[in-house]
């Protein structure tokens, strides 16, 4: 859904989020992030009481480098900046080649790029004794300490975005051959592997948790939530940081533990290529910034070890 009442009544941003949505097959967050960007550079030229499509109709480049200048100026990070300016370029780029927009005037805009950062990673020994922590806290029976152990198993054993994991179905999991179809960004399918852990988690959450909480709502949902309807992405974040705190392991985010798979990955001998493929990353660059946290460790490991280091 648009973001505010002035997003619905734009015709453009109407339009330009159909086409977010089944064309380009974004995800809804994705989507939200684009329409909000727009209106956040609506309300920045004009104010929260101007008509949307008057407005982009009427903006140049100078206007846009303004936005972005403004933004700057107030301390706002690269990442978000480089986010914006690409919203802007996406939709300018849309409306003029659908025909709505004469002119692209953010053909010549220029934004920051993303700042570099090396993504935050646990030890194995941690992911292990929070793996460990999430299975014994099921001795009790509780459905849910079933579907957060499951959880975390998966997001670990594949790398999956919480997004991903969160859609998927029953059906999309293979227990015999311990594979999981997973529905990445753009529509993209992949097949990810895993291993014999998460298929026991899988396994006592299918037979077990999944069956007591089954309702009207559930239909195919693999995780449920206690009302019996598709758990969300912030049902299972909570669940990772609680789960963080009773094993007395750094704080991390689902997203952490992708990026902690992926580098425990690359430690264990595997190729970027085939990280890459499991990660569900359309470029190699991407999977590459994990290389930087490996070869810090190891330069760590030199360090600490050989004696002429």
């Amino acid at each position: 859904m648009p973001i505010t009442s002035r997003i619905e009544a734009s015709e453009m941003l109407v339009a330009f989020e159909g086409h977010l949505r089944h064309e380009r097959g974004l995800s809804g967050n994705t989507v939200r992030a684009y329409l909000g960007d727009l209106s956040h550079l609506v309300d920045a030229v004009a104010g929260s009481e101007a008509d949307a499509d008057a407005v982009l109709h009427g903006l140049g480049l100078a206007d846009l480098r303004a936005w972005l200048a403004a933004m700057a100026s107030a301390g706002l990070s690269r990442t978000t900046l480089a986010r914006r300016g690409a919203s802007a370029r996406a939709f300018f780029a849309w409306a003029h080649d659908s025909g709505r927009l004469e002119a692209n005037p953010a053909l010549r805009l220029a934004s920051a790029r993303p700042a570099s950062t090396i993504p935050d990673v646990i030890s194995i020994d941690d992911v292990l004794a929070l793996l460990e922590t999430a299975r014994r806290r099921c001795d009790d029976g509780d459905a849910i300490h079933q579907r957060d152990w499951m959880a975390l198993e998966l997001l670990y054993a594949t790398g999956m975005r919480v997004g991903e994991l969160v859609g998927v179905d029953v059906n999309d999991v293979d227990l015999r051959e311990r594979l999981v179809r997973v529905m990445g960004k753009g529509g993209k399918e992949r097949m990810v592997p895993f291993g014999e852990p998460a298929a026991k988690a899988l396994d006592l959450w299918l037979e077990d948790g999944r069956q007591a909480l089954l309702s009207s709502e559930s239909g195919s949902a693999l995780l449920l939530g206690r009302r019996g309807a598709r758990a969300d992405q912030r049902q299972v974040r909570e669940a990772v940081h609680r789960l963080c705190r009773l094993a007395r392991v750094p704080d991390i985010a689902p997203h952490g533990l992708r990026h902690t798979a992926a580098t425990h990955l690359l430690d264990g001998g595997s190729d970027l290529r085939s990280v890459q493929e499991v990660l569900g990353h359309a470029s190699l660059t991407t999977t590459q910034r994990y290389t930087h946290v490996s070869a810090d460790r190891l330069r760590t490991a030199y360090q600490l070890a050989h004696p002429r280091a």
